[in-house]
């Protein structure tokens, strides 16, 4: 791992990786304020990318690459998951209870909850690794989203909703988790063989996709922050303290504690220290949560990230080489 040699380089390699993704993602955003990419046209993308290339990218690296014997601890990074979700709303919830009383209680609780937990780790993995290493955190971080994308699309959706919508099994079966589980079946089966190479090589070009796409949805979703609705400067302040501060330096002491091997505690940095889900505009609008609010939190800590990850991934490097 080249970026980790010594800090000079890590804080180096982090902000061209940073950058090289906020590029990508500028397109978006470009493509959005031209009026090329529209609202609905975005959702159109969303869907594309939850339903067909994310499934496909997850179904065909786990057939490829994954082996029960080779990941023996797979059940960690789902529970890790669950644990890094929960703990970020116990930090939401203690900074609740520091600030002074306002609406948007629901909405800040998700927004420290719930992470980029999928576009963002998955292009850092791909800007910061050799090919074999980034293969290896894209196993890592499908495995994660075993367990997050259940919660989000179940107990998400209940949070944020302020009629407090019943949470349905039915919503737990996203693509995205049928591939993993399907793949999974497959792997355990042993049946993996008979999966006919002529499907799986589409699917890996589908699979392809998912990253820059996913990036310039999320470029062109930070476009239509509405401007004219007034910034919650104290109570912003404290959902980007908890999210992009205590949260991952939380995480990280977790770290020195249980001294994982490097990339899983990579993976495990990374997840606590990406900016809120952009999901939780597409939830908070459909369930008549504030969107402003939501859109305002998610731009701010996306842009903030620019400078706080490469800081984490820094203290990482440190970490590692000592």
């Amino acid at each position: 791992m080249e970026f980790l040699q010594d800090p000079s380089s890590t804080f180096r390699f982090s902000i061209l990786a940073i950058v090289q993704i906020f590029v990508v993602g500028f397109c978006g955003f470009v493509a959005a304020k031209r009026e090329i990419l529209s609202q609905e046209g975005l959702k159109v993308l969303s869907r594309l990318i939850v339903e067909i290339s994310l499934p496909a990218l997850i179904f065909s690296r786990l057939l490829l690459q994954f082996k029960f014997n080779l990941f023996p601890h797979w059940w960690f990074f789902p529970l890790f998951s669950f644990f890094l979700t929960f703990l970020g709303l116990g930090i939401g919830y203690l900074f609740l209870k520091l600030s002074p009383p306002f609406a948007q209680k629901r909405e800040f609780l998700s927004l420290i909850g719930f992470q980029n937990a999928g576009y963002l780790p998955l292009a850092l993995a791909t800007t910061l690794f050799p090919p074999h290493k980034a293969d290896q955190m894209f196993i890592y971080i499908f495995l994660f989203l075993l367990g997050f994308n259940a919660l989000l699309w179940s107990f998400g959706v209940h949070l944020l909703s302020p009629f407090k919508k019943k949470m349905r099994m039915v919503n737990l079966f996203t693509p995205p988790l049928l591939a993993t589980l399907s793949a999974l079946l497959l792997i355990f089966l042993n049946l993996r063989r008979f999966f006919p190479s002529l499907l799986l090589k589409p699917l890996q070009i589908v699979g392809e996709c998912t990253v820059p796409l996913g990036l310039m949805v999320i470029g062109g979703s930070l476009a239509f922050v509405s401007p004219q609705a007034r910034i919650k400067k104290g109570i912003l302040m404290n959902l980007i303290l908890a999210k992009l501060i205590a949260l991952p330096l939380l995480v990280f002491l977790l770290i020195i504690c249980l001294k994982p091997e490097p990339l899983i505690g990579f993976l495990m940095l990374i997840e606590s220290g990406v900016p809120s889900a952009t999901s939780l505009s597409i939830i908070a609008k459909h369930y008549s949560a504030d969107c402003d609010f939501v859109n305002q939190s998610i731009f701010f800590t996306h842009l903030l990230s620019l400078f706080t990850l490469p800081l984490f991934l820094t203290l990482f490097g440190w970490w590692v080489r000592i």
